[in-house]
């Protein structure tokens, strides 16, 4: 389906061209989509195209979406459930968006959007999430948590992960520039495409997450996440089962929504997925939040600082960029070295020794850092400055 061009959009250097924007999937809003909106919202005149569109209507409104242009994976029914499965078949849904009418091409990509399909007389600049992690680092997990780890559908799996790998290399080479979410990131573009890439940090919304009047705080910890393996939701629980007198409050659903039911003990409290408000609410309120994913950038954890709250983060990937371990002069958190259990419950214990040195200032202070009107500042420069290079 070819998409006339909406009224042009304006960018750096007086510039005035037409801006396609291409997302993976729009199905639950998360980072990638909160930094969707923020792009829409610097270029408003940009049109947006998806392989399927199943947003609610709730997070489509505060996201600020419009029209979606979309595959024909959009019209199979219940697609919304398990869009994930169809992962072969996106390269073909991503060559029935046609974007060829467009000066630029704006990609935000975790998975496959970076593959669309551009030709010689367009810059495509993908802002990347992360490099496809079903094809390259988080393999095995994406083949556990679809049952597919073992057997002839296994081997099968495998092989059809080995063209993804190979289809998204390939394609990586069409990318004009690379944008990276992280250094964290930026290296693992390097790795696995062999590109150098610009860091931009996403945005976090620091002016609605902030610090309460009242600085009075409950004795309890908090964690939120979309309930996925990666995030270790069951880990950080499981650890709590081990400190009974610790209270623990786990907000937000998914798939692994029963795997963490079942390991919960009495002073663990699930509240499942939570209005904006009522998430800020619960963050401003805890004693720390808790995070033991390892994460390519992670906004939960920037949004906890931004209300004054301190983090206790594995020490790895984005966290390290986001966070203050206790070897700072100002710190904003503490981190362990393990995903298990006793590194969990070992840094809880440190938190607790050393709680006095972390103040909600230095907190807020820090996750300042990563703002809204920066993201969007220094993506403006980057587009200017990018689109000027490439057409001279």
């Amino acid at each position: 389906m070819t998409v006339a061009p909406s009224v042009q959009s304006t960018v750096p250097h007086g510039r005035v061209r037409t801006i396609a924007v291409v997302h993976d999937w729009l199905v639950t809003a998360g980072g990638g989509e909160q930094v969707l909106a923020e792009v829409l919202r610097e270029f408003p005149n940009a049109d947006l195209f998806s392989s399927i569109d199943k947003m609610s209507t709730a997070d489509r409104d505060r996201l600020g979406l419009k029209t979606v242009h979309t595959s024909p994976l959009q019209s199979l029914p219940g697609v919304g459930r398990y869009y994930r499965s169809l992962l072969p078949l996106m390269p073909w849904a991503l060559r029935r968006l046609d974007v060829s009418a467009y000066d630029l091409v704006i990609s935000i990509s975790h998975a496959v959007a970076k593959g669309i399909v551009t030709h010689a007389g367009q810059t495509h600049i993908c802002l990347c999430l992360s490099p496809m992690r079903y094809a390259w680092d988080l393999r095995e997990q994406y083949l556990d948590e679809s049952g597919l780890s073992r057997g002839v559908k296994g081997w099968l799996a495998r092989r059809m992960l080995d063209r993804m790998q190979r289809w998204d290399l390939a394609n990586s080479t069409n990318v004009t520039v690379f944008i990276a979410i992280s250094e964290y990131v930026a290296d693992r573009i390097q790795r696995a495409y062999g590109r150098r890439s610009t860091v931009i940090y996403p945005p976090v919304d620091t002016g609605y997450f902030a610090p309460p009047d009242n600085e009075k705080r409950g004795d309890h910890y908090v964690t939120a996440s979309r309930f996925v393996q990666y995030k270790r939701l069951d880990l950080i629980v499981r650890a709590f089962a081990g400190m009974p007198e610790k209270k623990l409050t786990v907000i937000g659903d998914g798939p692994d929504l029963e795997k963490v039911r079942r390991v919960a003990t009495p002073n663990v409290t699930l509240l499942g997925r939570l209005p904006r408000d009522v998430l800020r609410a619960e963050l401003r309120r805890a004693r720390a939040f808790v995070f033991a994913a390892d994460e390519d950038f992670g906004i939960a954890p920037v949004e906890a600082q931004a209300c004054g709250t301190p983090v206790i983060a594995y020490g790895k990937g984005g966290a390290l960029e986001t966070i203050r371990g206790l070897e700072d002069a100002t710190p904003t958190g503490v981190f362990f070295a393990e995903q298990t259990e006793a590194g969990i419950q070992s840094a809880v214990a440190q938190f607790e020794q050393n709680a006095g040195r972390i103040t909600a200032a230095a907190c807020r202070e820090n996750a300042e850092r990563f703002g809204v009107a920066r993201f969007r500042s220094e993506l403006r420069q980057f587009v200017g400055a990018t689109t000027e290079k490439w057409e001279r």
